[in-house]
């Protein structure tokens, strides 16, 4: 459970974070709290895992990267094994379970396009698994809050 601030500072951090000098105290100030009352809330979430991320979305594609939506199918029994291998390469931006037989899926954004592969090799190399690349053909932006 989240506590009353812990809450107003999700809500609000999902809306932008300051572009200035001192931007988390810019930012404290719009919920009411100090500087280092909201360094310290983020830490705290962070560190229990309530929150997993905490920072900027980049646009691969127009810095010349790349993105993809990869989808595996991973043995019951080697899930964990093959998650935490995943999660630890730092292309990897985000990823989910299914209840599916492709049960893993995962977004890759790479610094050039030619990344994408190699990368793909190196995770199939290491967990035996093939993947199946979803390159982005067209972006959507829909917007994405999640209140609470």
């Amino acid at each position: 459970m989240l506590d009353p601030t812990d809450t107003a500072i999700i809500n609000a951090l999902q809306d932008g974070f300051p572009i200035s000098e001192r931007p988390f105290r810019e930012a404290a100030h719009a919920i009411g709290l100090t500087e280092n009352e909201l360094i310290e809330h983020l830490s705290h979430l962070k560190e229990t895992g309530k929150l997993t991320r905490f920072g900027p979305m980049f646009n691969a594609d127009r810095m010349g990267g790349a993105f993809c939506l990869v989808a595996m199918a991973v043995p019951e029994e080697r899930f964990d094994e093959v998650v935490s291998s995943i999660n630890a390469r730092p292309e990897v931006a985000h990823n989910y379970q299914r209840s599916h037989a492709l049960n893993v899926w995962f977004v890759l954004a790479t610094e050039r396009r030619e990344r994408i592969e190699a990368v793909l090799s190196e995770i199939e190399a290491e967990t035996g698994i093939e993947t199946l690349a979803f390159p982005k053909l067209e972006e959507f932006f829909i917007g994405f809050k999640v209140d609470l």
